[in-house]
């Protein structure tokens, strides 16, 4: 009887969540997901990975409450929520904005994540890092989780650097081509210009799996919860080039896609100052193989997620 009652006590106490990055393009999201709500745009989950009879308490934390290049602050707030679980979701993820200033992005990726790693280990919590498919050269494609990051920018480069920080029994996520309602991405530029009077060109000759925070943050927040070790990529299903996404991005708003021109990187004008890996596609093959379920097309994402956009 007195082992029965500790075991109902233990369900009882919620697990807490700490959520780095809460105000990002993905952290709204995630922290719907994880507080077991769905993102606008996106689908109820079903079963993912092992059902919790236990509710979670969402610490959020934007980069104003916790700046995770500061140590002190880092192990001052961790200290204080004690989590058991932290999602470390903030990132410096400008990328052309990071080649002229690798100081700052290692600052943010690389040992922002170190203090974040150092006290996760401190209070016991299981750390969950988002990575991302610039961590690859784009020379091969479809990558698997167990290939060789070889990253070709400072952004790649500081991103790759932070998983290096992460201990092994760390959950990390690489993701590719992020949309979310919130911030600005790819789609949003694409919805803009969308109904604007110039011409739209945009590269054939780099490809990658586009992706949609709602669909994202269902399955992050599955892994976060049950704790699984290793690298997953988390995309999407399908692969796109820029050229075909802003083409597919014309047609879910009743636009023309034949408006949008193809040109290759060489064709860009000024020449953008980080390079871009020509077939980051990412292969979910972790998640298959441990019999998770995949998400949705990308297309299917996109539409979800213009229609949530309409609805705002």
């Amino acid at each position: 009887m007195a082992t029965g009652l500790r075991r109902r006590a233990a369900r009882d106490v919620p697990v807490r969540v700490l959520l780095t990055g809460a105000g990002g393009r993905l952290g709204r999201d995630l922290h719907l997901a994880l507080a077991g709500a769905v993102p606008p745009g996106g689908v109820p989950p079903g079963r993912l990975g092992p059902p919790s009879s236990r509710s979670v308490d969402v610490v959020a934390a934007d980069r104003l409450r916790m700046p995770v290049h500061v140590r002190g602050a880092v192990l001052e707030a961790v200290e204080g929520v004690r989590p058991d679980v932290i999602v470390h979701a903030a990132a410096r993820t400008d990328v052309d904005g990071c080649e002229p200033d690798p100081d700052g992005a290692f600052l943010v990726n690389a040992l922002g994540t170190r203090h974040v790693a150092e006290a996760a280990a401190r209070v016991g919590a299981h750390l969950v890092y988002i990575s991302t498919d610039y961590v690859f050269d784009g020379t091969a494609g479809r990558y698997r989780e167990w290939d060789t990051p070889n990253p070709i920018s400072v952004y790649g480069a500081s991103k790759r650097a932070g998983e290096r920080e992460c201990p092994s029994s760390a959950t990390i996520v690489r993701t590719s081509w992020l949309s979310g309602l919130s911030g600005d991405g790819a789609v949003r530029r694409m919805l803009r210009q969308a109904f604007e009077e110039s011409p739209l060109r945009y590269v054939d000759d780099q490809r990658g799996s586009p992706t949609f925070a709602a669909d994202l943050a269902a399955t992050v927040a599955a892994l976060a919860l049950a704790r699984l070790p290793g690298t997953y990529h988390v995309t999407n299903e399908g692969s796109a080039s820029r050229f075909e996404l802003a083409q597919a991005v014309l047609a879910a708003v009743g636009q023309d896609p034949s408006r949008v021109e193809p040109i290759t990187t060489a064709d860009l004008d000024p020449q953008p100052p980080a390079r871009r890996p020509p077939d980051s596609s990412l292969d979910n093959f972790a998640l298959r193989l441990a019999g998770w379920p995949a998400l949705a097309p990308w297309r299917e994402g996109l539409a979800r997620y213009v229609a949530a956009l309409d609805e705002r």
